[in-house]
């Protein structure tokens, strides 16, 4: 692993302002703005345009997926939001659930990741078991201590979303398997800035929305799915995920074939020339850089922040239970309601969720901008 210096010249940010707030919107790369736009333009010329620009763009996102992830392109799916994913998934799990069975998710998930399993719960009767959230941080131990062979379904992210407070997969991965538990994972808040070995983890499902760590355009999305689960029921038929689709003057002769791999799990109008090109840029810069060297980078970062924080009475959470890429902190008292306005006015942007203020800034972050949270710091607080 090694430190990445700061990438700020690939993103169109002023030097004089502050943006620790990637978990909430990352910044785009200014050459995926670049292809946004050209892509966008592209639809002028409609006459331009062929069967296989319906695909191609697809394929090289998928392409760019297996690159920065290390699995196969095949397991790979485009959809256009974290709560398309999660509903596939549910749709696919609803004929194997029964009201014998539990569905473990934690205390307030986002609700990308609650919502879907709270409705499969009420269509197949299982229980839904929200996991109350632990006074330590202590997520995986609070995940294992409630997993029995009632288990049927456990969905957690690699950190939560409010505060970067982290779960170990690895054993919370073992531990469903050893009950024949499903294992879905929700990984908005840390695909590409955390590393995660999905092939040695191998979940059912796995989610991530694009417009955070994968530095994506709104609308785009990744949807991983083990092969065992490529024969499933899509939640949409859309015609471009049949065999033969590119072929457009046969589509009337109705092809009961999906394509290979994840790929009948796709949303309609997949191939968005104003959306995908963006991605396919962010993912091949991410692996570029590569997952482990980014959260290196960020967990230094981080650290910095939480040095910072600490002489105001910040507690951030601690270091060997957070994720390198997420740094909340809390306040004895709560945050006051005129901090994040404070700060904005400033050019300083964070989030506050739940009780946390939360920092989750990017390779685009420089001395600059440490020095200017203390010093703006300093500046609400005395």
């Amino acid at each position: 692993m090694a430190t990445i210096p700061s990438q700020r010249h690939l993103f169109d940010i002023p030097s004089d302002l502050t943006y620790f707030n990637c978990s909430y919107n990352a910044p785009l790369l200014k050459k995926a703005g670049d292809a946004l736009v050209e892509g966008a333009l592209s639809k002028c010329h409609p006459w331009e345009r062929k069967p296989n620009d319906f695909f191609e763009d697809a394929e090289a996102f998928r392409t760019a997926a297996s690159k920065a992830f290390g699995v196969s392109a095949d397991n790979f799916a485009v959809t256009p939001s974290a709560s398309y994913g999660s509903s596939t998934a549910a749709r696919i799990l609803e004929k194997h659930l029964s009201d014998q069975d539990e569905i473990i998710v934690l205390d307030e998930a986002f609700p990308s990741n609650y919502l879907p399993w709270q409705r499969l719960g009420q269509e197949t009767g299982a229980k839904f078991v929200v996991l109350p959230t632990p006074e330590d941080f202590g997520w995986t131990q609070a995940v294992l201590d409630r997993i029995t062979p009632r288990t049927k379904l456990v969905a957690i992210p690699n950190c939560h979303w409010t505060n970067g407070a982290l779960l170990d997969l690895d054993k919370i991965a073992e531990a469903a398997r050893s009950v024949g538990s499903y294992f879905i994972l929700e990984v908005t808040q840390s695909l590409g800035a955390k590393p995660i070995d999905i092939a040695y983890l191998k979940p059912d499902f796995l989610i991530s929305a694009g417009y955070k760590w994968l530095l994506s355009p709104y609308g785009l999305s990744l949807f991983y799915a083990d092969p065992k689960w490529h024969d499933a029921r899509p939640l949409e038929e859309t015609w471009l995920s049949r065999a033969d689709a590119e072929v457009f003057e046969n589509l009337v002769q109705y092809n009961d074939q999906y394509q290979v791999g994840a790929r009948r799990f796709e949303m309609g109008q997949k191939n968005i020339p104003s959306i995908l090109p963006g991605g396919v840029v962010a993912l091949e810069q991410i692996a570029d850089w590569g997952v482990a060297n980014i959260a290196e980078t960020l967990e230094g970062i981080n650290d910095s922040i939480a040095t910072i924080l600490e002489p105001f009475g910040f507690v951030p959470v601690p270091k060997e239970v957070r994720s390198p890429n997420i740094l909340g902190a809390g306040l004895e008292g709560g945050i006051p309601e005129t901090l994040l306005p404070s700060l904005a006015e400033r050019n300083v942007y964070l989030s506050r969720r739940g009780s946390s203020l939360r920092f989750a800034p990017y390779l685009h972050v420089t001395e600059d901008d440490l020095d200017r949270l203390s010093e703006t710091l300093k500046s609400v607080f005395h």
